[in-house]
């Protein structure tokens, strides 16, 4: 029992080393916003609602909502510090309609996730409960996040062109998604499990685009770039 405990704490450790990196896939774009002066056509949308998802997840993992979820406290926190530093800099040189936009969202967070934290401990009074609770929100959130690199899955199949789905990116989430789905499966965790396995069945899907239209995509192609939105949650 202590070797496999011991096995899903590297798995663990693993997985905050992989899910850290992809935190920080966008950092090529704040760079260009820093360096403009302007967010240009990206949008704010994936970051606000990722700072709601990681603050989620540290909840979720908290001793007296989900004992033993450690690891998912610390990649989840950091996450949520990273997504707030973006949302930070994006507000910043964004224009009124934009930061209006992310100031309404942020709010409406705010209120839920307090809801969220009121219904669990007011009225749940036991781990078992409280787990459950919390986790189906938290996977409810992770699905409906599959809808960004649906998208950009949609577009590489339109354009038989790979270019703005990195392969580097695509794999780092096959491999994120793989390794919190074994961490999940050593101690059964369904609510880190069912997310974690659609997230490892979308980079396998990544992977497949960028074989199959690689040869088919013009790399010289200067048209316009366009931002990869693809989940930078560890257990998505």
């Amino acid at each position: 029992m202590a070797n496999r405990e011991t096995i899903r704490t590297i798995i663990g450790v693993i997985g905050n080393v992989i899910s850290f990196f992809l935190f920080l896939s966008p950092v090529p774009t704040f760079i260009k916003i820093w360096k403009a002066k302007t967010v240009m056509q990206f949008r704010p949308d994936p970051y606000v609602v990722t700072v709601l998802n990681c603050a989620v997840w540290v909840f979720y993992g908290m001793p007296f909502v989900h004992p033993d979820s450690l690891l998912v406290i610390t990649i989840n926190g950091i996450g949520l510090v990273i997504e707030l530093i973006y949302v930070t800099i994006f507000f910043t040189f964004a224009d009124w309609p934009k930061r209006r936009r992310i100031v309404i969202v942020l709010i409406v967070e705010v209120i839920l996730f307090a809801i969220i934290i009121f219904i669990t401990l007011t009225f749940l009074h036991d781990t078992k409960t409280r787990s459950m609770l919390v986790g189906i929100l938290a996977v409810i959130m992770n699905i409906l996040m599959y809808a960004s690199p649906l998208t950009v899955m949609r577009r590489v199949i339109k354009t038989k062109s790979v270019k703005y789905m990195p392969f580097f990116l695509s794999l780092a989430n096959f491999a994120n998604g793989g390794v919190w789905f074994a961490y999940a499966f050593l101690k059964f965790d369904p609510y880190i499990l069912i997310p974690n396995g659609l997230g490892m069945i979308s980079g396998i899907l990544q992977l497949i685009l960028y074989a199959t239209y690689y040869k088919t995509t013009n790399w010289d192609d200067d048209g316009k770039s366009s931002e990869i939105e693809l989940p930078r949650n560890p257990t998505a």
